[in-house]
């Protein structure tokens, strides 16, 4: 089962959420629909910008502690490595 750690943010780029799951599509669609209560509903969070996709849980797991803990310019980095227009990825999925 793949494994996907994954960044959204909102509408204006002024935030940046770290999330993993084991359903890419599913998790975003919970997060459009305001599903997820805390940060990203708070913020208005609705918009995937990076993903990347993993084999096993373990390693999925590493990753999103490395970028939670890492700067906003790596995220930001990170993002723009591969999409650069903050565009929107979820229809992509």
């Amino acid at each position: 089962m793949a494994h996907f750690v994954y960044l959204m943010t909102n509408k204006v780029n002024s935030v940046i959420y770290t999330g993993i799951t084991n359903d890419l599509k599913r998790r975003v669609w919970e997060h459009k629909q305001k599903f997820v209560p805390g940060f990203t509903r708070k913020y208005n969070v609705t918009k995937l910008v990076y993903f990347e996709v993993f084999d096993d849980a373990y390693n999925a797991i590493a990753r999103e502690k490395q970028i939670k803990g890492g700067s906003r310019a790596k995220k930001i980095a990170l993002v723009d490595g591969v999409n650069a227009e903050w565009r929107d990825l979820y229809d992509e999925i």
